[in-house]
C-alpha cells in the first residue's frame, strides 16, 4: 500500500512540474457524443492503453483520455468520440475517433 502511495505522490508532483498533456489536458478539443458530430469531418482513430490499473485504474484512464484528445488536436482535430465503457468495467483499451467540426 505504501508504493502505490509512494506512486500517486510521484504522479501528483511530476503533473505539476510539467506540461505533460495527459496530466495538463488538451485545450481546444472537446468531447461529444457520435449523434452530435454528423456533420463534422473524420480526422482519425485514436487508441491508447491505460498505463496503470488496480487502485490507480481511474488515474491511468483519465491520463489517457487526456492524451488521446491533445493528440487529436495536434491532428487537427477540435472535437472527440470516446466509444462508450460500462459503469464498472476494467478498461483495458480506449478507442476514440477524432473529428474537425
Amino acid at each position: 500500500m505504501r508504493q502505490i502511495a509512494a506512486s500517486v505522490l510521484v504522479a501528483a508532483s511530476l503533473g505539476g512540474c510539467t506540461q505533460d498533456p495527459g496530466f495538463a489536458g488538451a485545450a481546444g478539443v472537446r468531447e461529444a457524443t457520435a449523434a452530435e458530430v454528423g456533420a463534422c469531418r473524420y480526422v482519425s482513430d485514436i487508441r491508447m492503453k491505460p498505463g496503470v490499473y488496480g487502485a490507480l485504474a481511474d488515474q491511468g484512464v483519465k491520463y489517457a483520455r487526456n492524451t488521446i484528445m491533445a493528440d487529436a488536436g495536434e491532428g487537427g482535430a477540435n472535437t472527440v468520440v470516446f466509444d462508450p465503457v460500462s459503469p464498472g468495467s476494467t478498461v483495458y483499451e480506449l478507442h476514440a475517433v477524432a473529428y474537425r467540426c
